[in-house]
Order: C-alpha cells, then sequence, then structure tokens
C-alpha cells in the first residue's frame, strides 16, 4: 500500500464526473492496488471517506469508515466499506444542517443540507452487489462521498455561506452546538 497526494479544490479531476467501472476491471490488480492505497490514503489523514477522483483517479469508487475518528469524533462508527459504481436512493424527505469538511478542501468546514436516510447500492471491491441502508450522519457522510464521484465539493451544497468558517474557528464557534446537534441525531438515528 502506498499513501496518494490528495487533490485539492481547484483541481479540475476533482470536477469531472467519474466513469464506472466493468467487473473486469475492478478485479484488475491496478485497481485493487488503488483501492488499497485508497484505504491507507483516507486514515493516514484521519478522513472518514475518501473517493477515487480525490487520488486523480476519475473512477466511481470511493471507502468510507469511521473508526473513533479525531477529526469527527460525534459521528458514528462505521466499518470499511468499499463502493464500486454506487447509487444511492434517498428514503426520506427530512433533512438536517450537517457542518462538514474535506480533505480535498483543506481547512474550511460550511452547513450542507442532507437527507437523513437514504439506501446504497453498490459492489464491493469483489464485485458481490451491495444494498444496505443508512441513516442520520452516516447517510450525510455516504452523500459527501457520492458527491465526489459526480464532480461536486460540499461547498457547492452550503447554502448559506456565512456558516464557512476554518477549522479551528469551528472549534472555538460552532463546534459544541454542532456536537449538541450531532448527538441528538445520533440518538434518534443510531449512526
Amino acid at each position: 500500500m502506498a499513501l496518494r497526494k490528495i487533490a485539492t479544490i481547484g483541481h479540475p479531476v476533482l470536477r469531472e464526473r467519474a466513469r464506472e467501472l466493468t467487473r473486469e476491471e475492478l478485479s484488475s490488480g491496478p485497481i485493487q492496488t488503488l483501492i488499497d492505497d485508497m484505504v491507507a490514503t483516507m486514515r493516514d489523514a484521519n478522513g472518514a471517506g475518501i473517493a477515487a477522483n480525490q487520488v486523480h483517479e476519475p473512477l466511481r469508487i470511493c471507502v468510507i469508515e469511521v473508526a473513533d475518528n479525531p477529526r469527527y469524533p460525534y459521528k458514528p462508527n462505521w466499518p470499511l466499506t468499499v463502493l464500486v459504481n454506487p447509487v444511492l436512493e434517498f428514503t426520506t424527505d427530512e433533512t438536517f444542517m450537517n457542518f462538514e469538511g474535506c480533505l480535498s478542501v483543506p481547512n474550511l468546514r460550511g452547513q450542507v443540507p442532507r437527507f437523513a436516510g437514504a439506501r446504497v447500492h453498490a459492489w464491493d471491491r469483489h464485485g458481490k452487489g451491495l444494498d444496505f441502508g443508512v441513516k442520520g450522519l452516516t447517510a450525510g457522510t455516504f452523500q459527501h462521498e457520492l458527491d465526489h464521484l459526480d464532480g461536486k465539493l460540499f461547498v457547492d451544497r452550503v447554502v448559506d455561506t456565512t456558516t464557512l468558517c476554518t477549522w479551528a474557528d469551528f472549534e472555538r464557534f460552532h463546534k459544541d452546538d454542532f456536537v449538541h446537534r450531532a448527538k441528538a441525531l445520533v440518538a434518534r438515528f443510531g449512526s
């Protein structure tokens, strides 16, 4: 496994719609190595997820994992999940405001409306079909990562730009309020 360079806002690869993979491509050595590298890169950067185009590969692959993440201590844990050619189906019209950051948008956070529930359809890294539901903050994480695959960043979804802030100012002025709201979401949805 190797750490990959993370593309940052302004790089054209982040604005491309990533292309789907065939099962034959997915089973190839280079794609399996890419997935391993994505996991290593996400973990090294303390991310909750990373999409292939964030490491300069415009392919419809993302990985998600939350394991007592120091960047997001309020997020519920979620096991390592590799999604290939994922599609989200929203299961509710209910939304919540999620204070998001991104490895590709260093030192910036902002509030983004996210759906409170979704169904995920994808393949795993071996081409096996996945079909499961996500709710609450976890649903927000999945929406964030799948946005990357469509060439969108969280800043594109910020409705009120006055919520944009640095990580330091989030910690100083906004974290307590958001953590209170996040805990209420976790208590309600369990994730």
